[in-house]
């Protein structure tokens, strides 16, 4: 992040804590700073040298917000969230159920006069926008893990993820579970920054306009990602993102060349509706779907389902999943043989503990490509490269970097997988890169994908234990699995 990034990061950040005194909670603050960036960056539009028409009605517009204080200011504030609620493409969804937060208004006004007013948010490029506003929601994370964290992949992990699959400019990227937009945004970053100079008219709106798809249950964290994407050049109607809307409920009929996505976590599936009063409301239920392999109750292994569904041929899937899809019997053990069959399942990724904001999560990244149908199964060699064990990371004093990612994607070797070598032989047991073929895969228990086999250093040697800090984390990182475990098979016994 750019030095003047942080610095509006830290002053944005310190409007945040005034406002925290006023009873606003940090994820509704940045959802407040959502929209009064966007009005601002909106006006900034119609100036030279963009000169664009507006596409905010001027009486709701920033300039309007500026001629008030006092409680006017309040009054009109309210008023323009609801009117623009009411209009129609990325603008409605925006505003949608926007509710002016901020009560005081001499706090609003200096927000809109101290903070957002003196910058040229427009002239800057877009990732320091994105830096700018994913810093806040990273905050914002860190601050309150049960608030934006649930939400929030590491951005890092994301730059890594999306090196290896490499979107190209006429890919349709989709995200089923967008949250805040990080994969999206990734990709369409990449694209630009790859291809940026060779790109003609019609690949140029493509990119704006139809180049993402996603889905977002929860529908203030949509409206981020609509923000989010707005920041980052991305102005599509009909909106790309639908809000409110369980994307596994059923198979919305589209096809995409890839597919980017750290589903929630939580292994339950309940179908969830949105309320009028935008609320969600869950009722527990397993999909039943006829795109399915299987019907289950296990929310990540209709999401590995669902993904496969989303892909067209030969389409390209990066998928987050924790470690129980991996060896779960029954259904899990359904699924992973019908993927390795139906689809070329090369790449698994095993990620260390410690870099995600919700804890006792042990996750790993799935690679594979959606393949015609045949009777010969599409896998024929898994690579698993082993970033957990003897790895080590916390949020705060030692946040995984994309550096830490480097081997591994040098190892991945995008766009030239056929001539991967493993880091691990007899002579070289420390080597983290490892295949294993389509019938070893076959022959493990249940079709166990849980695959390890560098010993753990702190087992041997005391000396090598991680410190006090990361100890104690991986300690409740086991004992939230186990519990989340434990309570699984207790409501299973109780039916």
């Amino acid at each position: 992040m750019s030095n003047d990034s942080q610095q509006i990061v830290s002053k944005a950040w310190n409007f945040a804590h005034v406002l925290r005194d006023d009873g606003l909670s940090y994820m509704a603050y940045t959802e407040q700073i959502t929209f009064l960036l966007f009005l601002k960056m909106a006006d900034e539009m119609t100036k030279p040298p963009y000169s664009r028409p507006p596409i905010v009605p001027p009486k709701h517009g920033w300039q309007a917000l500026l001629k008030y204080e006092g409680d006017e200011l309040e009054v009109h504030y309210r008023h323009t969230l609801e009117e623009l609620g009411k209009q129609p493409g990325m603008l409605g969804e925006i505003f949608k159920k926007a509710r002016p937060d901020i009560q005081n208004p001499a706090t609003l006004r200096r927000l809109i006069v101290d903070l957002i007013e003196p910058v040229k948010w427009s002239s800057m490029e877009a990732d320091v926008k994105g830096d700018i506003y994913e810093g806040l929601l990273a905050k914002s994370a860190e601050e309150s893990p049960k608030g934006a964290g649930q939400y929030f992949t590491p951005r890092q992990l994301i730059k890594a993820i999306v090196d290896c699959v490499q979107p190209g400019p006429d890919d349709t990227v989709c995200d089923p579970a967008a949250g805040t937009g990080g994969f999206l945004l990734a990709a369409h970053d990449s694209v630009v920054k790859r291809h940026g100079k060779e790109l003609d008219k019609d690949q140029k709106k493509h990119l704006r306009t139809k180049f993402v798809k996603g889905w977002e249950l929860v529908p203030n964290t949509a409206r981020l990602c609509i923000m989010n994407l707005y920041l980052h050049g991305i102005d599509a109607d009909p909106c790309p993102i639908k809000s409110g809307v369980d994307s596994l409920a059923g198979d919305p009929g589209e096809r995409f060349s890839v597919v980017l996505t750290n589903p929630p976590f939580g292994k339950k599936s309940s179908i969830a509706i949105v309320n009028e009063e935008g609320d969600l409301e869950k009722e527990e239920h397993a999909y039943e779907r006829q795109d399915f392999w299987t019907s289950t109750k296990n929310k990540q292994l209709n999401f590995l389902q669902h993904v496969k569904t989303l892909l067209k041929v030969n389409g390209r899937c990066a998928i987050v999943v924790p470690d129980n899809v991996l060896f779960e019997g029954g259904a899990g053990e359904t699924v992973r043989r019908n993927l390795l069959q139906q689809c070329d399942v090369h790449t698994l990724l095993r990620l260390p503990t410690g870099i995600f904001y919700a804890q006792g999560v042990k996750a790993n990244v799935l690679f594979f490509d959606a393949k015609p149908a045949q009777e010969k199964p599409w896998t024929k060699t898994l690579w698993v490269y082993d970033l957990r064990t003897n790895r080590h990371f916390t949020q705060k004093t030692n946040p995984l970097k994309r550096e830490d990612l480097d081997e591994f994607v040098d190892c991945y070797r995008s766009g030239k997988r056929h001539l991967r070598k493993p880091t691990w032989s007899d002579s070289s047991p420390e080597g983290r890169w490892r295949a294993y073929d389509y019938d070893e895969l076959m022959k493990r228990d249940k079709v166990n994908l849980d695959i390890f086999w560098l010993k753990d250093s702190s087992l041997e040697d005391s000396d090598d234990l991680p410190t006090p800090d990361i100890l104690a984390q991986e300690i409740a990182d086991d004992l939230q699995t186990a519990l989340e475990q434990f309570t699984a098979i207790t409501e299973k016994v109780a039916g």
